[in-house]
């Protein structure tokens, strides 16, 4: 049986809320929503490949017929990246021919002033911006966690707490979402962060299914 049929059939009852007031809110479900994974030098494997998998296996529902997401990787040229493990990883495209994307995932990597410039222009425009473990550096060095709260990798709290005074940062929470603005934990934790992106856009069911599909035991936001 194809795939994304499973996905679309499969019964799951999903259990726990969607979290707080802004992260409930549900966003425009249709076809083609474009996921822009921004890389650069030593971006993190799993930050980048978990919330793909998520996003990939994910195949909602508008009007009746089937949805999914169109992704894609950007990155300061379209020279291949080297991410870590030594995984060599070849852009879609380059930050100045990259198309607006719907959604933007910043995994962990190292900042180029390049790639925030972009993060900044085109999460203006974007429905929502993500980063996973130590990506929140590169949101916050965007400018785009001022006044809000964020989470980081267990590791790094303090330093984030040093560099971002203007943001208040949630130790210990698998996600915090904001709205516009999402940040996840470390590692894993993009994981269940796409999963509620998923849940956002085409309902809790969806993203259960999804869930179930990649046989991966959710952790919600409270």
């Amino acid at each position: 049986m194809d795939r994304r049929k499973l996905i679309l059939g499969a019964s799951l009852t999903a259990a726990g809320a969607l979290g707080s007031a802004a992260a409930a809110q549900r966003l425009r479900a249709r076809d083609g929503i474009k996921v822009a994974f921004l890389l650069g030098e030593n971006a993190n494997v799993i930050d980048t490949a978990g919330p793909w998998e998520v996003f990939q296996d994910t195949m909602g529902s508008v009007d009746g017929r089937m949805a999914h997401f169109e992704l894609f990787t950007v990155a300061p040229t379209a020279d291949p990246v080297r991410m870590t493990g030594g995984l060599v990883v070849k852009p879609t495209y380059a930050l100045a021919d990259a198309p607006q994307p719907n959604v933007i995932v910043v995994p962990a990597q190292r900042s180029a002033a390049a790639s925030l410039a972009w993060l900044k222009s085109a999460s203006e425009k974007a429905e929502l911006t993500l980063s996973i473990c130590t990506g929140a550096f590169q949101l916050g060095r965007a400018g785009l966690l001022d006044g809000l709260t964020a989470t980081t990798h267990h590791e790094f709290w303090d330093s984030f707490e040093k560099e971002f005074p203007k943001v208040k940062l949630q130790r210990g929470l698998r996600f915090v979402d904001n709205g516009r603005i999402a940040t996840a934990g470390g590692l894993t934790s993009g994981i269940d962060l796409a999963l509620h992106v998923v849940g956002r856009y085409f309902g809790e069911e969806t993203a259960a299914r999804t869930a179930a599909y990649m046989e991966h035991q959710r952790v919600q936001a409270t």
